[in-house]
């Protein structure tokens, strides 16, 4: 069927359990490839600062700002939250575009099971180890293709690509799909993050390509 303009199915997995399959819109373009991108067949792993050690039975995922109530979850209540695959293409603001990426991990509409967000709240602040931030509308941060994954092409994530869970939006350039993952913030009004602070456009279409402020 079609959700949202996207096409959505589903497919046992082992033990029988049934998970939610999404494809982004964006790849089912006659041209996948947006202005000033080149395909590339490996994942390149980009990332300011060195890689940071994060252990799972430590790490907890915050929920906060314009929220009825404020949550904190740790690593097993998040991963035993309902799962989707999502299948999609990834574009870096460097110029690079990697294609046919299957996700596995939490869509970020189950935010919406776990608080209520407030009427006010028009964007969202994602925080992530050890202190990087990247600044979202809500209309891009609930599309149905957007997930937290912990899992990429029936692997688990590595730490140099932000294990144990990075955001992916793919509806924009991949700084945007945070890594290292730790939590929320519910805002009314834009603030920049951390590579928008840098230069970086505050909203970071490809196919408009939104690179630089």
């Amino acid at each position: 069927m079609v959700l949202n303009g996207l096409i959505v199915g589903d497919r046992l997995k082992s033990g029988g359990v049934r998970m939610e399959r999404i494809v982004s819109p964006d790849t089912r373009r006659e041209n996948r490839i947006p202005p000033g991108q080149h395909q590339v067949k490996s994942w390149p792993a980009l990332h300011y600062g060195s890689v940071p050690k994060l252990d799972k039975t430590k790490w907890t995922f915050f929920i906060s700002g314009l929220v009825d109530k404020e949550r904190k979850l740790t690593f097993e209540e998040f991963a035993a939250l309902p799962q989707v695959e999502v299948f999609s293409d990834i574009h870096c603001v460097t110029s690079w575009s990697l294609l046919d990426n299957l996700w596995q991990g939490v869509s970020t509409s189950v935010i919406k099971d776990l608080v209520s967000v407030k009427s006010s709240a028009r964007y969202v602040m994602v925080h992530g180890s050890p202190n990087f931030t990247t600044n979202l509308p809500l209309a891009d941060f609930f599309e149905s293709d957007v997930l937290f994954a912990m899992m990429r092409n029936g692997d688990v994530l590595e730490p140099a690509h932000g294990a144990p869970v990075r955001l992916i939006v793919p509806c924009l350039y991949f700084w945007k799909s945070a890594k290292w993952v730790t939590g929320l913030r519910f805002m009314e009004k834009d603030k920049a993050g951390f590579w928008e602070s840098n230069g970086y456009h505050m909203h970071g279409d490809p196919w408009k390509e939104e690179r630089y402020s």
